[in-house]
């Protein structure tokens, strides 16, 4: 029981990590940015892909760990695969900005302006908008909407 509430906090705790740093990448991006600015962003873009890996880790554990509610009650629900799905096409998404990030951060000149492509901030908006439906699907879940089994 205890190893369910802190796997749950810490779940919680990524989901606002992740918002928080997404909404941090899309609020700092302009359309050109600085070396100094860059690296600040690719900071923050870390801090996205850490807690990623962390809501990963304790949704996976939460859910084939043995730990909490049983797997099957995920497994034979449509809408928890459907929120798997979207959180996949959310890392996916993510790869363009954070390849862009990390590449341009680097230089001699750190006050050197880079022009940042149109499709980095589509894509953190498109990030972002997928990030605001999966509370709903959560919610759904824990009502029991979208259950298959028996």
């Amino acid at each position: 029981m205890t190893l369910e509430i802190l796997l749950k906090y810490v779940h919680f705790l990524a989901i606002f990590g992740i918002v928080a740093s997404l909404t941090s990448e899309h609020l700092l991006l302009k359309p050109q940015l600085t070396r100094n600015e860059l690296q600040r962003i690719s900071i923050i873009d870390g801090i996205y892909g850490v807690s990623s890996i962390v809501l990963l880790a304790a949704g996976l554990t939460l859910w084939l760990g043995g730990v909490g509610k049983p797997a099957v009650i995920y497994s034979k629900n449509w809408i928890f695969h459907l929120k798997i799905g979207l959180f996949l096409v959310i890392g996916l998404l993510s790869i363009y900005p954070t390849v862009f990030f990390l590449k341009q951060r680097k230089g001699d000149n750190r006050e050197e302006l880079v022009t940042v492509p149109t499709m980095v901030k589509m894509m953190l908006r498109m990030e972002l908008l997928i990030l605001f439906i999966l509370p709903l699907l959560a919610t759904l879940m824990a009502k029991g909407i979208g259950y298959f089994g028996r």
